[in-house]
């Protein structure tokens, strides 16, 4: 999947002016990027225009007009990018009840070992999460996952006729999540432009 190029990203004053249609069409584009896995997890699937949409944001916020500091920007957002025959997403833990949020995310550590995708056939793709976001005592409620496709995985995705299922088996938090519809058709795109 094609990077974010440095010539891509708006100045400040140009994106401020673009950023309300910017805002709705990436919105838009999200809403068939994102699968709520049980009732305290939601992935979303990460593509170029995520990431340019997020660098844009990144800069607007910290009022990042230095060059040298912009191309920081996207070196890290670049690398949420998925590369050829992956799926790349951003895995946000939910937990409203703010009293809650230290013991609930604490029960939730080993979540990293605990995530696959079946792509049927017997295929299972186990996630690959981001390393130093989850410690002995701690966890963060953002992590950043990549699914690594092997031919026979990629072929058994784009099979329509296999379910496809993102499974959470954690001892404290055991559901999954079908991928159909304009969601498996959006993640599907990614992988076919392999």
């Amino acid at each position: 999947m094609k990077k974010v190029a440095l010539d891509e990203i708006m100045g400040l004053e140009r994106y401020e002016q673009a950023r309300d249609e910017c805002r709705k069409r990436i919105i838009a584009l999200k809403k068939h990027r994102r699968v709520a896995v049980g009732d305290e997890i939601t992935f979303v699937f990460e593509n170029h225009d995520t990431m340019w949409f997020q660098i844009q944001e990144m800069l607007r916020a910290e009022h990042l007009g230095d060059l040298d500091r912009v191309r920081e920007e996207i070196e890290v957002y670049n690398a949420l990018i998925p590369d050829p025959s992956e799926l790349s997403a951003t895995m946000l833990i939910e937990i409203t009840e703010e009293s809650e949020i230290r013991k609930r995310l604490v029960s939730l550590i080993g979540i990293d070992q605990a995530v696959t995708m079946d792509v049927g056939n017997g295929v299972l793709v186990h996630a690959e999460f981001e390393a130093g976001r989850s410690k002995e005592d701690k966890l963060s409620a953002v992590q950043y996952v990549r699914f690594r496709f092997s031919d026979a995985a990629r072929r058994a995705f784009l099979d329509r006729n296999q379910p496809v299922r993102l499974i959470i088996d954690h001892p404290n938090y055991r559901y999954h999540a079908l991928l159909d519809g304009a969601l498996r058709d959006s993640l599907a795109e990614d992988l076919e432009a392999a």
